[in-house]
């Protein structure tokens, strides 16, 4: 292995082998080659002059790619097209007059595009639906765990740790909802022609109009799929490149937000991701164990979020039926937010299979704060109990004043309790009862059995456990 040039590191250190395969240069030209293949028997099937014999010499030599003489032929030809025309028509010299006829080279780059893009899609679905179904395992362990909850990153009215996990997962089921929606729609290019007037085809069918809308078909379903695109020019819309990233992009926002949700749980030390025996948090500082794997989530999905531009751009500036500059774009961008996405929940998934909860820790740091969320309930009791409302509500609110002065300003415990207990106003008030954190959660351990019932389980029952089995390098 030479460690002279540069290398991907989303092959070599983040992306799973299945992922790499798909985008792979083996699978890429063994499908243009499929493809040529469906294209003659298509032909063929029609009425052209297509021997089975020559069909049969292109199925044998599908696989057996020479890359050195393909490599050779596109430096002469400056064409990547043709140069694996000749090096098919090298190993198939029977049927190499035949090979790719009829057709522009969209009809292999595109048709070949659209077949990784599903398969891609679908293993991205399987991570996906394992990701949802670890969060959702995690939920209900913890569907009744009080937590402090926060809005604007301030103490907010509690809610329980699966609440939140689902708040989590509920945000990847929208974007399994999207990636199937997206799976459902890709079509084929099939046999469109040059810039998308099957000219050329109408030519080989002298003018058979009905032969060419039926070669389309049978292509199109000889390479998997039973619907095509309407119309295109020389390739398919690049808006469903677009769109695909975006739904891509959205995993990648969703994935964001728990990872970071979950460093900042880690810096309050409720929650921590997996750590392993001899694994290392800090070069300098021995006892640092940081978030790592979230960190590392944020920064592919900030990758993947990136590459909407490059689709959007790429759509917004194809003029008139098609021009070359998004081949290159398209190389990277295509491939390589299937693999950022790829090696992000292969990450999540390890994350909500190995998480650390510390209930002592959560409820310390519910209990500093509840004093002062269980203020409502201590005042309807008191006015039940016979006092006047306004005025217990002052006192309420100037001995909560004190008592945040006191932890402020002197980093004291919260003492409103003593404070309130002291008070003549609420004497006879169970004080200690207004304490039981259970109390202020709402639904929110039955949210979470809803969630799960209502939501997940049918994921689960159409899927099962569909997320193969990856494990994080590094």
């Amino acid at each position: 292995m030479s460690h002279e040039q540069y290398e991907n590191p989303l092959i070599t250190r983040y992306a799973s082998k299945e992922m790499s395969q798909i985008w792979s240069a083996q699978r890429k030209f063994s499908t243009w080659r499929k493809l040529w293949i469906a294209l003659a028997e298509a032909e063929q099937e029609l009425g052209l002059s297509i021997s089975d014999a020559q069909i049969a010499e292109l199925k044998v030599h599908v696989d057996d790619i020479d890359f050195d003489a393909a490599r050779d032929h596109e430096k002469r030809l400056r064409h990547d097209v043709m140069a694996h025309v000749h090096t098919y028509g090298d190993v198939c010299p029977g049927a190499k007059a035949i090979i790719h006829l009829g057709a522009t080279s969209c009809y292999v780059t595109d048709n070949t595009d659209l077949i990784l893009l599903r398969e891609a899609m679908e293993l991205v679905r399987g991570r996906l639906v394992g990701v949802i179904d670890s969060l959702a395992r995690f939920a209900q362990q913890y569907r009744a765990l009080p937590c402090l909850g926060f809005t604007h990153l301030q103490p907010a009215q509690p809610t329980t740790v699966g609440k939140r996990a689902c708040l989590w997962a509920y945000d990847l089921v929208l974007d399994l909802e999207d990636l199937e929606h997206r799976v459902s729609l890709i079509k084929a290019r099939s046999t469109k022609g040059t810039t998308g007037t099957q000219a050329s085809f109408l030519k080989l069918f002298d003018g058979d109009h009905t032969k060419v809308r039926r070669l389309e078909q049978l292509v199109a379903e000889k390479i998997g799929f039973t619907e095509r695109y309407a119309v295109t020019g020389q390739t398919y819309s690049r808006k469903v490149d677009a769109q695909i990233v975006d739904t891509l992009s959205g995993i990648a926002q969703s994935a964001h937000k728990t990872a970071t949700d979950l460093r900042l749980l880690a810096n309050k030390k409720e929650l921590e991701e997996p750590f392993e025996k001899e694994q290392i948090g800090s070069s300098a500082m021995a006892y640092k164990r940081n978030p790592m794997r979230s960190e590392r989530i944020c920064s592919l999905a900030r990758y993947v979020m990136s590459l909407q531009s490059s689709t959007a751009n790429t759509l917004a500036t194809q003029w008139m039926e098609r021009t070359l500059d998004d081949s290159a774009n398209r190389r990277l961008v295509l491939p390589q937010a299937f693999l950022a996405i790829d090696a992000v929940l292969i990450l999540y998934q390890n994350v909500t299979n190995g998480l650390v909860v510390y209930p002592q820790v959560i409820a310390k740091n519910l209990g500093e704060e509840l004093p002062f969320m269980a203020t409502e309930d201590i005042l309807m009791t008191a006015v039940a109990a016979g006092g006047d409302r306004q005025d217990l509500h002052e006192h309420i609110r100037q001995h909560s004043q004190a008592a945040a002065a006191v932890v402020k300003n002197e980093g004291k415990p919260n003492d409103l309790l003593t404070r309130l207990a002291a008070d003549e106003a609420f004497a006879g008030i169970d004080l200690q009862a207004a304490m039981d954190s259970r109390q202020y959660v709402g639904r929110a351990p039955e949210q979470v059995d809803e969630f799960i019932t209502e939501i997940v389980d049918p994921i689960r029952a159409k899927y099962g456990n569909s997320a193969p089995d990856a494990e994080v390098n590094v």
